[in-house]
C-alpha cells in the first residue's frame, strides 16, 4: 500500500513530465526582430554590418561602424490566426506592443597610422528572438474522444495508487504521485477521480486495467490555446579591423525564455450509453530558462563592390524550469458534476535544453553610394538538439525522435537598399524551411519587408514593415487525442528605430 504524505504541501518536488520535440523546437527558433533598417532588408547583412542588428547575423558587423551610435526599436506586431479543426472554422487577431532592439556600439580608432589594426568596436544589445504570444480556438466535431488521453497513462497503474487512503485528500495524493510515480500516473488519477475512467476488477487494488465510461460515437469539442512571453538576447560584442579589407568579431550571448500558457479542451457529447456527458480539462504551464551561446565572424572586401561574410553560431545551452497546474472537471447523468482539482503547483527539476548551431554565408555587391544588394544563407540541423540530461529515459525517447522526425533546415535571406540624398529605400524577402521531415507540423515560411529611412546627420529614423505567413498543423495532445489542428498563421509588423551618433 502506498504511503500517506508526511505533511500537506502546496508545491512537489516532481518527477519529469516528458518533454516534446514540440518544446525544443519552440525554444530553440530566432524570428526576424532587430533595427527597422535590418528588418527592411529581411536580415541579410552578414557581409555588410554598420547596424547594431547586424551582429545578429555576423559578429564582425560592428567594426563597419565610422563612428559610436545608440539605437532603440518598438515593435507594433499583429498576428491573425485562421483555425480549421474537422468540420469547424475559427479565427482570431491579437496584437502586441513592446522593445524589441536597443544597444549601443563605441568605436575606438587606432591613432597609430602605420599600425595595420586600424580601430576595433565593443558593443552591447538587447534583441528580441521570438515572440510567443499567440492564441487561438479550435472548434469541431470528432470521433475521437479526450477520454483516450487518460486511459493511455491509466494502463498498468495499480488502482491502489489512483484512491486516497482514510485521512489523505487528493491534493496529498496528486502531489504524491507527481513525487514517486510521475507525470503519467497524476494523468491517470485525474481520470479516475473524474469518473472518465473505471476498474476493469474495482474490489481489486492490484488492478491494472481500466476502461472508459465515455461511449464511443461523435464529440463537439474545442481547443484554446493561450501564450504570453518572449525569448530574448543580450549580446556582448567585440569586433576589430585589420587593414582595409578585414573585419572580425565574437559575441557572447546569454538568452532568456519566458513563457507562459493555458491549454483548456472542452467536449460534449449525447452519445446513447455514455456515463460522462461533458469534459473540461485545463492545464498551465509556465517556463522560464536562461542560456548561453558564443558566435565569431569575418566579413571581407573582394574589390571596390562585392563583400563576403561568414559566421558561426554555437549551440544555445539552456538550463529551463518549469511549473504547472491542472483542472479537471465532468458533467453526468448517474455522478453528477465532479471537479478534480488538486490546487498543488508541480515543480519540476531544471532540466538542459541544446540547440542546434547556426552557419551562415553572405554575399553583398554595392552600387557606389547610392544602392546595394545583400544575400544571406544560414543552416541549422535541428535534428541535433538534445535534451539532457541524455541518461534520463524520457529524454532518451525524445532525443531518438528529434534524430528521426527533425531535419537541417536553410534560410534565405535577399535585401536590398537604395539611397537618394537623404533618404533611404528598402525592400527585402525571406525563406525559412521547416525544422520537420514531415513539414506538415510547421510548414515552411515566406516573408516579405519594405522600409524607409532618413538621415537628419548626427540622428536616424528608421521605419521598416514585415509581413510573413505559415501554416502550423500541431497536435492536441501528444498521447491519446492526437488529431491536428490546422492553423494558417498570418504576422504584420511595424518596426520604428531612433539612432544617433555619441
Amino acid at each position: 500500500m502506498k504511503k500517506i504524505l508526511f505533511a500537506f504541501i502546496a508545491i512537489a518536488s516532481m518527477t519529469m513530465e516528458a518533454q516534446t520535440i514540440s518544446d525544443a523546437v519552440r525554444y530553440s527558433g530566432d524570428d526576424l526582430y532587430g533595427t527597422a533598417r535590418y528588418r527592411a532588408m529581411s536580415g541579410a547583412f552578414g557581409a555588410l554590418g554598420g547596424d547594431l542588428s547586424s551582429i545578429n547575423v555576423n559578429p564582425a558587423g560592428s567594426a563597419v561602424f565610422l563612428n559610436s551610435i545608440v539605437s532603440l526599436s518598438l515593435d507594433i506586431e499583429n498576428a491573425d490566426n485562421e483555425v480549421t479543426y474537422m468540420d469547424g472554422a475559427t479565427g482570431n487577431s491579437n496584437s502586441d506592443f513592446d522593445l524589441g532592439q536597443g544597444g549601443i556600439a563605441m568605436v575606438f580608432n587606432n591613432t597609430d597610422e602605420s599600425s595595420d589594426w586600424k580601430k576595433f568596436t565593443i558593443a552591447f544589445n538587447y534583441s528580441k528572438t521570438a515572440n510567443f504570444e499567440d492564441d487561438f480556438l479550435a472548434a469541431g466535431t470528432n470521433s475521437s474522444s479526450i477520454d483516450q488521453y487518460f486511459l493511455g497513462y491509466a494502463q498498468g497503474i495499480p488502482l491502489d495508487l489512483l484512491v486516497p487512503l482514510e485521512g489523505e485528500s487528493p491534493s496529498d495524493l496528486y502531489s504524491y504521485l507527481g513525487e514517486r510515480e510521475g507525470f503519467g500516473a497524476q494523468q491517470a488519477f485525474l481520470g479516475y477521480q473524474s469518473f472518465i475512467l473505471r476498474a476493469v476488477d474495482e474490489e481489486d487494488f492490484d488492478n491494472t486495467e481500466y476502461y472508459s465510461t465515455v461511449a464511443p460515437g461523435t464529440f463537439d469539442q474545442e481547443y484554446s490555446y493561450a501564450a504570453t512571453g518572449l525569448n530574448g538576447k543580450f549580446s556582448f560584442n567585440f569586433a576589430t579591423q585589420y587593414q582595409e579589407f578585414l573585419y572580425m568579431g565574437i559575441n557572447l550571448n546569454t538568452h532568456f525564455i519566458n513563457y507562459d500558457r493555458v491549454v483548456g479542451f472542452y467536449q460534449n457529447n449525447n452519445n446513447a450509453g455514455s456515463e460522462i456527458n461533458s469534459i473540461y480539462f485545463e492545464d498551465r504551464l509556465s517556463t522560464l530558462g536562461s542560456g548561453f551561446s558564443l558566435q565569431i565572424g569575418a566579413l571581407t572586401k573582394l574589390g571596390e563592390n562585392v563583400r563576403a561574410g561568414f559566421s558561426y553560431e554555437s549551440p544555445t545551452w539552456y538550463e529551463i524550469s518549469e511549473e504547472t497546474t491542472q483542472y479537471l472537471e465532468t458533467n453526468s447523468n448517474e455522478f453528477g458534476r465532479a471537479v478534480v482539482d488538486p490546487n498543488v503547483i508541480n515543480v519540476y527539476p531544471d532540466y538542459k535544453l541544446q540547440t542546434p548551431a547556426n552557419y551562415t554565408g553572405s554575399l553583398a555587391y554595392l552600387f557606389g553610394d547610392r544602392a546595394l544588394l545583400s544575400f544571406d544563407y544560414s543552416y541549422k540541423d535541428y535534428s541535433s538538439m538534445k535534451f539532457k540530461p541524455k541518461s534520463d529515459p524520457d529524454f532518451a525517447i525524445q532525443n531518438e525522435l528529434m534524430e528521426t522526425e527533425l531535419k537541417g533546415a536553410s534560410t534565405y535571406r535577399l535585401g536590398g537598399e537604395y539611397r537618394l540624398e537623404g533618404w533611404s529605400l528598402r525592400g527585402g524577402y525571406r525563406f525559412e524551411e521547416s525544422p520537420y521531415e514531415d513539414e506538415t507540423t510547421i510548414d515552411d515560411l515566406q516573408g516579405y519587408s519594405l522600409g524607409l529611412g532618413y538621415n537628419f546627420g548626427n540622428i536616424k529614423l528608421d521605419v521598416a514593415y514585415e509581413t510573413f505567413e505559415q501554416d502550423r498543423n500541431p497536435r492536441l495532445f501528444e498521447t491519446g487525442l492526437t488529431d491536428r489542428a490546422h492553423i494558417n498563421r498570418e504576422n504584420n509588423n511595424v518596426v520604428l528605430t531612433l539612432s544617433f551618433g555619441i
